[in-house]
């Protein structure tokens, strides 16, 4: 009984891990600077790779974080040379064009606040998820 139970078992996280690798996308964009210049060039390089046709999925973490607040410091939402574009901007610009954008999981409590403080379109990430993503075959992780 015990070897048919993990037979099944092992079948089944086998067949389970290739889902993941499939709905994995393209690019994993981490963002934990706090540099505005840093923050804005992540937005840009990944909308780059939205227009090339990439699938892409972004994680704010620490300082990044804020980028997803409604109530977010002046320099995620002051606009920056040569364009006059924000970090928060090219972000929602991002959610616009499908790309999901979500906080670390750790993030908002670390606030003491809950997802009511976020901007329309993020959500809170979910580690076994975001892991799947970031593991998926041909998925390409930037961190900024």
């Amino acid at each position: 009984m015990f070897r048919k139970t993990t037979t099944a078992l092992l079948l089944t996280l086998g067949l389970a891990a290739p889902a993941f690798a499939q709905d994995a996308p393209d690019l994993v964009t981490v963002v934990t600077s706090d540099q505005p210049q840093v923050q804005l060039m992540s937005m840009v390089l990944t909308m780059q790779a939205v227009e090339q046709g990439q699938s892409a999925h972004m994680l704010l973490c620490g300082a990044g974080g804020d980028l997803a607040l409604a109530d977010a410091p002046d320099s995620a939402t002051a606009p920056q040379p040569p364009l006059d574009m924000s970090p928060q901007g090219l972000m929602t610009a991002l959610i616009g064009r499908g790309v999901t954008v979500e906080v670390c999981a750790i993030y908002l409590p670390g606030l003491g606040a809950d997802a009511s403080v976020l901007i329309d379109g993020v959500g809170v990430a979910q580690p076994p998820a975001m892991a799947g993503a970031m593991l998926g075959d041909g998925t390409t992780v930037w961190s900024f």
